[in-house]
């Protein structure tokens, strides 16, 4: 079947079926155009738990399908693929546990820890977080939720995107160090995780002074969860929604190089546009759906075999409602 067809037979089943479909920045584009919405993690989770029909098709990675049936366990949550984000797989409740140990040894106790999680993390990192007091954040709060970490007197424990902990910790003046790279943990403010996001692990400063010398006076924006010595240099550095604002807002004549996921570049603009880097910066996991999968998902709907549904434990998801609310709550 064409994929002509195939999207004329995703919109008729949208129709008939009752559900709606949203999807990431960084899916591929034709599984783009078929969403009722599209977003960041944040945004898409908001906007699905308040939407008013029976099912919903999420596509992205599965922490993303996992954050809308923590906020709406009513709604049938499914997705194409339950592709497992390569960051939020470094974080898990047993490596968390290490972490807190590896803590204890440098003279450092679970009480005296506020954690925060990205949201890239698993329902049931989510859930630990959660019943230690702490909170979720996303790449456009994650100041807000650390300066509100902070009021606690305590050292912030921030898992898993080690990146995003230093680029904030540095841009509020604190010290940031990572478990098990580096010594002298009593002295950090920030105590950051070991994971990272093996895109954004793609641009390098060399990347940005081969842009700077073939296009003089071209901007270079780039995600936080970018290297700390890339977003030093970088002209701006923000969330994906941030960037796509900032992005939008210069001249079209404007030259950018953008260190993020390649589908959303080549989506930004279609001239004086670049991706960040030599290699082709394309996040392997979100480009695991295709328009077949969509497809599929709908017809075990018409079916109701309700393929990869996302089911989570009841004590699991009210926890993880717990972090989550403290984050919207400020």
């Amino acid at each position: 079947m064409s994929n002509t067809a195939i999207k004329e037979q995703i919109q008729e089943l949208k129709r008939t079926l009752n559900v709606s479909i949203v999807a990431h920045y960084y899916q591929k584009d034709d599984v783009f155009e078929m969403a009722d919405f599209t977003g960041d993690s944040l945004q898409l989770a908001q906007w699905a738990a308040q939407d008013t029909k029976p099912y919903l098709i999420f596509c992205g990675v599965g922490f993303m399908g996992q954050s809308v049936k923590i906020l709406a366990p009513e709604k049938r949550v499914l997705m194409p693929k339950i592709a497992c984000c390569a960051m939020a797989r470094m974080i898990d409740v047993g490596y968390f546990d290490a972490t807190l140990q590896t803590l204890r040894d440098a003279g450092i106790a679970p009480e005296d820890l506020m954690p925060i999680t990205y949201i890239n993390s698993s329902a049931e990192v989510k859930a630990r977080i959660g019943k230690m007091g702490g909170m979720v954040c996303t790449s456009s709060n994650a100041k807000a939720i650390i300066t509100k970490g902070l009021e606690s007197g305590k050292k912030i424990l921030f898992v898993p995107d080690k990146c995003l902990g230093q680029n904030i910790a540095k841009e509020m003046g604190l010290v940031a160090k990572v478990v098990g790279l580096e010594t002298d943990l009593k002295s950090a403010d920030v105590l950051c995780y070991n994971g990272f996001c093996s895109v954004h692990q793609l641009f390098d400063v060399e990347d940005v002074h081969f842009f700077r010398a073939k296009y003089p006076g071209i901007k270079i924006v780039t995600h936080p969860e970018c290297k700390p010595e890339v977003c030093d240099i970088s002209d701006f550095v923000g969330s994906t929604a941030q960037m796509i604002a900032y992005i939008n807002a210069l001249p079209k004549d404007q030259s950018v190089a953008v260190g993020t996921e390649y589908n959303l570049v080549q989506r930004l603009r279609k001239e004086h546009t670049y991706v960040l880097s030599s290699t082709k910066p394309e996040c392997p996991t979100m480009n695991e759906t295709s328009l077949a999968d969509l497809h599929e998902t709908l017809l075990s709907i018409k079916n109701n075999t309700f393929a990869n549904e996302i089911i989570l434990p009841e004590e699991t998801r009210k926890w993880a409602k717990v972090a989550l609310e403290r984050m919207f709550n400020l």
